[in-house]
């Protein structure tokens, strides 16, 4: 059928209402007219995917990517926007987001924009982390969106140049399930592969220790470890959160979620000698430690942070980094009783961080200062930085 498309929507789509029926586009963009195919039916929406423009946007661009589009690959969501539009796009999720499930005051968002992250390449070749699925043949190739279904490309453009410039796709990779590459500050790419989604990576070649420069901070990671895929990500959510959070000398800071320890290597240097910082993060994360072994004013433990956080005692300074689903409930109400005079919330879904803040709201703190970065152009996902402290 064809539709006029609305909004944007969070998830990659924009919305469309026909007969009292509401579509879930894919490959749209709001103000058009398309017509478009129903991938799949709930009881109250569709998902369905722009297949012709027939009235496009004048934020429309041709895709610079020949893989991108209807019943391609579905690794990114906005190839068919203008760089600037997409960030537009992301803005508007984030306000929905945050006022609509969050119940943040629209006044307290007033001017909310999504800001680049400065690179070379603009949009494209970014992607420090790469992970291909394989289909029997050993083929490598990237899924369809919503589908077990592969594409195989040649190259993918938001990929850094190395990862691009490397034979991983021309290669076979008989039996396994996966095979994945990381680019980092070492002179080698790593390769891994998996047998299946759930199974741990095996290293195959390259670094198996990858390590990653913030500054004049060197971090180590194993090669299947988290990182931000962003090179410029890291340095800016780091001088972001230490802006936001004003650390004073003296003063006591958790870092929640602490990977591999960037935030709470920042928060050592700056609440200096007298002061002291705890990096919490699960057991399967074995570098945290290691990576702060030079501030004896910081420590990790390792463990569910969701556990741990009730028996911390009081803080001063949060930096809570939790995974796409959120914080939740328990470590909210951790947080509530340790009292901080700032949270700082990292956040890599909207919809997640509008929950926790309704939750943060009840415990007494609201949201003071805001920025979002699009560490991930070309695709939905943008990351948050937000300051909550507590109300007077």
């Amino acid at each position: 059928m064809i539709v006029t498309v609305e909004d944007v929507a969070a998830g990659g789509h924009c919305v469309a209402r026909v007969d009292n029926e509401v579509y879930f586009v894919r490959h749209a963009l709001p103000g058009e007219t398309v017509r478009i195919e129903v991938r799949e039916r709930k009881k109250r929406f569709a998902f369905a995917d722009a297949v012709e423009i027939i009235e496009a946007s004048p934020d429309r661009v041709e895709p610079p990517c020949p893989y991108a589009g209807p019943g391609k690959c579905g690794g990114c969501d906005f190839q068919h926007a203008a760089p600037e539009a997409q960030l537009r796009l992301k803005a508007r999720v984030l306000f929905d987001q945050l006022t609509r499930i969050g119940g943040v005051d629209p006044a307290r968002l007033e001017g909310l924009a999504v800001e680049a992250l400065p690179w070379p390449e603009g949009a494209l070749g970014w992607r420090t982390r790469m992970q291909y699925a394989v289909d029997e043949a050993g083929r490598p190739g990237l899924r369809v969106h919503k589908s077990h279904e592969l594409v195989h490309i040649d190259r993918c453009p938001i990929a850094t140049e190395r990862i691009r410039e490397s034979d991983i796709l021309a290669k076979r990779w008989d039996g396994m399930g996966a095979v994945g590459v990381v680019d980092s500050n070492d002179d080698e790419l790593a390769v891994y592969t998996q047998l299946r989604r759930t199974a741990r990576p095996h290293h195959k070649s390259g670094p198996k220790l990858v390590h990653q420069q913030v500054g004049d901070k060197k971090f180590a990671i194993d090669f299947d470890g988290f990182w931000q895929v962003h090179p410029a990500a890291a340095p800016t959510f780091l001088a972001c959160a230490l802006d936001f959070l004003d650390p004073r000398e003296g003063e006591s800071a958790w870092d929640l979620y602490a990977g591999a320890g960037v935030f709470a290597a920042g928060l050592a240097e700056a609440v200096g000698e007298t002061g002291r910082v705890v990096a919490v993060e699960s057991a399967s994360a074995s570098r945290t430690a290691p990576n702060l072994a030079a501030w004896k004013n910081a420590g990790a433990i390792e463990g569910d942070v969701a556990a741990i956080a009730p028996d911390l005692g009081s803080v001063d300074l949060v930096v809570l980094d939790p995974p796409r689903s959120g914080a939740g409930p328990e470590v909210v109400v951790a947080l509530g009783e340790a009292r901080p005079r700032a949270i700082c919330y990292i956040a890599c879904d909207a919809g997640a961080l509008g929950r926790d803040a309704k939750d943060l709201a009840i415990e007494g703190y609201e949201l003071t200062r805001i920025r979002a970065f699009d560490a991930f152009p070309m695709t939905q996902h943008f990351e948050t930085i937000a300051l909550f402290e507590p109300v007077d």
